[in-house]
C-alpha cells in the first residue's frame, strides 16, 4: 500500500508539473500569437481571441460533454487521470498570465517551434505517467470503439486539420493555418521522442496471463496497432491451461494496454520488461 501510495503521488505531481509546461506554451508562445496548438486548446485559444473567453475555462467545459461520453463508453477508472490532467492544464492555463503576464511578440517561427517544443514536453510528462489532456483523446477512442475500422490515429490527424482551417478562417490569415502546422507537427515529434526515446528499437515486451486473450488481443491490435502472438501455458500450481498475449510496445504505449487488459479481465496477470532493441515493423526497420 505504501509503495502504491507513492507510486500515486508521484503520477500526480508528474502530471502537475506537466499541466504548468504546458500552460507556459500556451500563455507565451501559441495564444499570444494567434498560433492554435490543435486539440481542445486550439479550439480555446480561437474563442479567446474572439469572444476573450479565458482559454483554460472554455477548454474545460467543452470537455466536459465528452467526459460523460468517456464514462459511459469506457467506465469511470479510466478517465480518473484524465479529468485530473484536464483540470490542471485548464487551470494553470488562465493562472499562470496573474503569476507571469509575460508573452513572446517576436518571429512567428519561432513562436511556433519554441511553443511545439514546450507544449510537447509538457504532455510527454502527462502521457508518461498515464493521463491524456482529454479531447481528441476521448473522441479517437471511442469513435474507434464504435468503428473499429477507424483508428485512432485518424481521427486525431482530421480533428487536427479541422483546427488548421479554422485557424486560417478565425484569424483571416492563411499563416496562422500554417504556424498551427509546424506546432503541432513540433509538438508531435518532441513527444515522440520524450516518449519513445531517441532510438527507433527501443521498447517494451509485455506478457498478459489471461482468460479472454481474444479480446485483449483485438484491443491492442486495432485500437494500439501493435501485433501480438498468444502463447499457451499451464498454470504451476492450479494446473489449468491459460493463454499468454505477448505483445512489444512503446513505453507510453503501455499504461493504455495494462489499463485495458485490467478492464477486460481483472484476473489478468501482467509482466512488463525492458527491451532494447526491437527490429521490425513499427520500430527499427529490419534492414
Amino acid at each position: 500500500m505504501e509503495r502504491k501510495l507513492r507510486t500515486i503521488v508521484l503520477d500526480y505531481l508528474i502530471i502537475f508539473l506537466g499541466a504548468v509546461v504546458y500552460a507556459l506554451s500556451v500563455n507565451i508562445f501559441t495564444a499570444p500569437n494567434n498560433i492554435a496548438p490543435g486539440g481542445l486548446t486550439g479550439v480555446g485559444t480561437m474563442l479567446n481571441y474572439l469572444f476573450g473567453l479565458p482559454i483554460g475555462v472554455v477548454v474545460f467545459v467543452l470537455n466536459i460533454p465528452l467526459f460523460i461520453w468517456g464514462v459511459v463508453e469506457n467506465g469511470k477508472k479510466f478517465l480518473l487521470k484524465t479529468v485530473i490532467a484536464t483540470l490542471l492544464c485548464s487551470v494553470m492555463i488562465d493562472m499562470i498570465p496573474l503569476v507571469l503576464p509575460f508573452h513572446y511578440a517576436g518571429d512567428k517561427i519561432l513562436a511556433s517551434l519554441f511553443g511545439g517544443v514546450i507544449s510537447g514536453a509538457g504532455l510527454s510528462l502527462i502521457f508518461f505517467r498515464g493521463g491524456t489532456t482529454g479531447g481528441t483523446d476521448i473522441i479517437a477512442r471511442n469513435v474507434h470503439k464504435r468503428m473499429p475500422y477507424v483508428s485512432v490515429g485518424t481521427v486525431i490527424l482530421i480533428a487536427d486539420i479541422f483546427i488548421i482551417v479554422a485557424a486560417s478562417i478565425v484569424y483571416s490569415s492563411i499563416e496562422s493555418g500554417l504556424y498551427a502546422v509546424i506546432a503541432i507537427f513540433v509538438q508531435t515529434k518532441v513527444i515522440d521522442t520524450l516518449i519513445y526515446g531517441f532510438a527507433g528499437d527501443n521498447g517494451k515486451l509485455m506478457f498478459i496471463v489471461t482468460e479472454k486473450p481474444d479480446e485483449i488481443s483485438n484491443y491492442i491490435m486495432q485500437g494500439i496497432g501493435r501485433g501480438v502472438t498468444v502463447l499457451s501455458g499451464k498454470g504451476g500450481y492450479s494446473k489449468d491451461e491459460k493463454d499468454i498475449v505477448l505483445c512489444a510496445v512503446r513505453p507510453s504505449q503501455v499504461h493504455k494496454v495494462k489499463s485495458l487488459a485490467n478492464e477486460i479481465d481483472e484476473n489478468s496477470f501482467i509482466i512488463v520488461t525492458t527491451a532494447n532493441a526491437i527490429s521490425g515493423k513499427g520500430f527499427r526497420p529490419l534492414q
